[in-house]
């Protein structure tokens, strides 16, 4: 799906949170990235082929 150079990490990467956003809705909660990824403010995805990656916030310093 990605058209840019260079591509953007794959939906299955590690780093694919760092693909380009191409719809955002921050009304809405979420945002579509150019691997076809759904980022949602509460830090969650979900990929292309329907499997949920949980909230993965970082851990707060006492």
């Amino acid at each position: 799906m990605c058209q840019h150079k260079p591509p953007c990490p794959t939906a299955f990467s590690t780093d694919r949170e760092a693909a380009k956003p191409v719809a955002s809705h921050p009304e809405q909660g979420w945002s579509l990235l150019c691997n076809g990824v759904l980022v949602f403010e509460d830090t969650g995805d979900l990929l292309p082929d329907g499997q949920v990656i949980a909230p993965h916030r970082p851990a707060v310093a006492v």
